[in-house]
């Protein structure tokens, strides 16, 4: 598998992927996925970190590298939207991509990689527990959409 950060041209196989995330969730339109990719590439070492199969676009991630006043001003990173297209998964490749986004974060100079899941499936936090993250912090969120039905 090839592991990279996703370009413009990507976009349409990243919102099919997307897909396998939530199959009701509202499809974003074309033309604002460029316009959200372009705003996401204004923070160095963000994006959306793609692992591909050939051409096809089998799993991915979205990095967000955070500038930070604190840490003596390392920045810190978020991932986000974490997916593997439902035919290509328990083959390793989410977890390849959440490494190369972990190793993407270290490079950016980051103290730090969180992520959040909503899911209390034991083997959704199985797979980020074997991918390196601990679960060691309490989560808040305030939500203006509803939580995605598992």
């Amino acid at each position: 598998m090839n592991i990279r950060f996703a370009g413009r041209d990507d976009i349409p196989q990243v919102l099919a992927l997307y897909r396998h995330l939530d199959a009701d969730d509202k499809v974003t339109a074309a033309e604002d996925a460029v316009a959200n990719w372009e705003r996401l590439q204004l923070y160095p070492g963000s994006g959306i970190v793609a692992g591909c199969l050939g051409d096809i676009m089998v799993a991915t991630c979205t990095l967000i590298v955070i500038p930070n006043l604190t840490r003596c001003g390392a920045p810190y990173a978020l991932i986000e939207n974490v997916v593997t297209h439902a035919e290509h998964r328990s083959r390793g490749y989410g977890k390849a991509v959440l490494k190369a986004a972990a190793e993407a974060a270290w490079a950016a100079g980051c103290y730090k990689v969180m992520l959040m899941t909503g899911s209390r499936r034991p083997e959704t936090l199985k797979f980020y527990e074997d991918a390196g993250f601990e679960q060691s912090k309490t989560g808040f969120q305030m939500r203006r959409l509803p939580v995605r039905a598992e």
